[in-house]
């Protein structure tokens, strides 16, 4: 059984497969990696143990792990299988903790919108010359009022704002993502709250605002 999907939650298609060999008495025993590969969820991890409490599971075999179905065997699986997820669960709070410094820094960890580009180098998002005045000059002329979501739509193709990924006219979906997104008057958008940016803006707050009224 090849399983391509994380350990770190339940619901495992192929794992589910082979402990439903296992329940049949198909097969008695497993042998895998390490116990890490098994799970690195308490459920996955308790249904293996409790297989081998009933005998349904009679040998597993770690080349980088030692395992009876002892008391102590089991202990020291339970153990690893801990280990296990007390790992990921520490990966994943260090990973939202560094998404939390830079969010307090100003700083979206996310593709640059329309009009901006992702400098690697510097892990930031700056302007883009070759279209940042252009969706300037689209936000400023939707804030006029004078203009509905297919003719501003119609007016960035004209001037070679396209999708990045198809080339083609944008969506009007996308089109209104982009009048109802802060990050173009400095803020940002994360979990549904706004926040700063360190960002260049690309306009005013209040021409944000009169965008949103010409939405309406």
């Amino acid at each position: 059984f090849y399983e391509s999907k994380t350990a770190k939650e339940p619901g495992r298609k192929v794992f589910n497969e082979m402990l439903g060999e296992i329940e049949k008495g198909n097969a008695q025993g497993i042998l895998a990696w390490n116990p890490d590969r098994l799970a690195r969820n308490s459920v996955d991890g308790g249904r293996v143990i409790y297989l081998v409490d009933t005998e349904k599971i009679t040998a597993l075999k770690f080349p980088t792990f030692w395992f009876e179905a002892t008391p102590q065997g089991k202990f020291m699986l339970s153990v690893a299988f801990g280990q296990a997820k007390y790992y990921t669960d520490n990966l994943r709070e260090n990973i939202l903790r560094g998404i939390r410094q830079k969010i307090r820094r100003g700083e979206l960890s996310a593709k640059a919108p329309l009009g901006y580009f992702n400098e690697s180098r510097l892990r930031t998002i700056e302007p883009d010359k070759k279209t940042f005045h252009k969706v300037k000059k689209c936000l400023e002329a939707f804030a006029t009022g004078e203009h509905t979501l297919t003719s501003i739509q119609r007016k960035m193709f004209s001037l070679g704002l396209v999708g990045a990924r198809t080339g083609k006219i944008l969506t009007l979906a996308s089109v209104e993502h982009i009048l109802k997104n802060p990050f173009y008057y400095g803020h940002f958008l994360y979990r549904g709250e706004v926040h700063q940016g360190s960002h260049k803006p690309m306009i005013s707050k209040k021409l944000f605002d009169q965008i949103q009224k010409a939405l309406v």
